[in-house]
């Protein structure tokens, strides 16, 4: 059985983790970090300490009526990206322990197409 790393928890709400193929479960957010734990096996599950938290990288569509997903880059390990059942309250608790400044919006489909057309300077 899989330890958390966690004294007290704050959330705890139906996920899934999108890493490869998707994997559901639920998402506990507590004191010491940020944990996802697979529902149908206990060897799949992601502990991310709020000292590794880099950026959490929100993609927000409709003026923030809807957060389909959200990702955490930490320091070290890559990306990890989750959607959840309320994204809005897990982000809200996520920003008791994490930066609001390191709280990012991701860029849109015309963000992305914009750059894509934008010229760059010569290099000399």
């Amino acid at each position: 059985m899989v330890q958390s790393i966690n004294t007290k928890v704050d959330l705890v709400t139906k996920a899934a983790a999108h890493m490869g193929l998707t994997d559901y479960g639920k998402i506990m957010i507590g004191d010491k970090g940020f944990e996802f734990f697979n529902e149908r096996d206990v060897r799949k599950y992601i502990q991310i300490p709020w000292e590794e938290v880099d950026y959490v990288i929100a993609s927000v569509m409709f003026k923030g009526k809807w957060i389909p997903r959200y990702a955490i880059k930490t320091k070290r390990n890559g990306t990890y990206t989750f959607s959840s059942k309320d994204p809005k309250r897990v982000l809200r608790a996520v920003r008791q322990y994490v930066d609001p400044n390191r709280m990012v919006q991701s860029l849109s489909f015309f963000d992305v197409v914009k750059r894509s057309f934008k010229r760059k300077p010569k290099k000399q």
